[in-house]
């Protein structure tokens, strides 16, 4: 329990932060120094937020050490954030299945939500990014970094992240020689113009939005059909009404209205195959949010929720009338046509 499994420098929040990301490419400098490796079987990357960090990492140097390290620049954005870490290799998939494993995620991003990071990583953790790089160093969550080392050196010797960590005097050195106004002014300057594939794309003309019934990504949503502007005079009584789910603490957002991947297994994707969308192509809820059959049969579709309705974690529940487990979409949709 408590290996680390991933590692990822991303999202949008600390990778806006220069004086942690050079940290952690001093960190890296330094701890590839004393002969350290992160361990092979972690998944790591760096997406950072914008494209200033690579210019900086570049003139800076720092980028060869967070390469050798395996952070190499995957892209830009959430990615491991939101869930698109991709998958772990199969064989380590197969040993946290098959021993039971609480395996751990570290990340620099903003959210540490239940099967959000990865429905491997039952624990997640969130980090700095010089500490993202110091525990895939470690390669286990259970460590504390006072007392225990971090690695051996190449003449066997423990290394304390003490003994790598740069110091607050060393980055900002590098911050101010890398990080300057021209830095950005530069960069921006042809936002518009510098991204053919994106000025390349074909997109329809006009003031409204031209709506396709054959779209999965977007699709004209019916809740203001038949709606009246007048207010309701009267609100009928909501009678005889059916649990759908019986919930204990700590809900939150993303166990609500998930996020992340959409699962191969679940009820969305089951509706996406049926449009011809191929599994590959299933994408994250986030990316779907533009339509409403997809998020609908997306609600407490996380497969961390606990509801006590039925024995186990996941997104099923009891339909009473039947007795029978079923997905919690399918058993909302029974209730409404009883």
């Amino acid at each position: 329990h408590g290996s680390v499994v991933i590692a990822a420098i991303t999202s949008c929040t600390n990778t806006s932060n220069p004086s942690v990301m050079l940290q952690a490419g001093l960190l890296a400098k330094a701890a590839l120094a004393k002969g350290l490796k992160t361990k092979p079987y972690i998944w790591t990357s760096l997406s950072p937020g914008s494209g200033v960090v690579t210019k900086y990492f570049e003139s800076s140097g720092v980028n060869q050490y967070l390469d050798q390290l395996g952070f190499t620049t995957a892209g830009y954005g959430c990615m491991t954030c939101i869930g698109n870490s991709g998958s772990l290799p199969q064989e380590v998939q197969d040993a946290i299945g098959a021993n039971d494993l609480v395996a751990a995620a570290v990340l620099s991003g903003n959210r540490n939500f239940e099967g959000r990071v990865s429905p491997n990583t039952r624990a997640n953790y969130l980090a700095s990014p010089p500490l993202v790089v110091a525990y895939a160093l470690a390669g286990t969550v259970n460590i504390n970094f006072e007392t225990d080392p971090v690695g051996t050196d190449s003449e066997g010797n423990p290394v304390m992240l003490r003994d790598i960590w740069p110091s607050r005097d060393s980055v900002q050195e590098v911050v101010a020689s890398v990080v300057t106004p021209e830095l950005f002014r530069e960069f921006y300057s042809n936002t518009l113009t510098r991204n053919a594939r994106w000025n390349n794309l074909e997109a329809p003309q006009g003031q409204l939005f031209s709506w396709t019934d054959d779209s999965t990504y977007i699709h004209y949503p019916p809740f203001f059909e038949g709606m009246s502007r007048e207010t309701p005079t009267e609100v009928a009584p909501i009678e005889n009404a059916r649990v759908l789910c019986l919930f204990g603490d700590s809900v939150t957002t993303d166990h609500i209205s998930p996020a992340g991947n959409i699962a191969k297994t679940s009820v969305a994707a089951k509706f996406l195959g049926a449009r011809g969308v191929a599994p590959a192509d299933f994408n994250s809820y986030g990316a779907r949010r533009g339509n409403d059959e997809v998020m609908a049969r997306g609600t407490f579709a996380n497969i961390r929720l606990v509801n006590k309705l039925v024995p186990r974690a996941g997104p099923t529940t009891k339909h009473f009338p039947s007795e029978e487990e079923m997905p919690i979409f399918e058993a909302a949709a029974k209730y409404q046509t009883e």
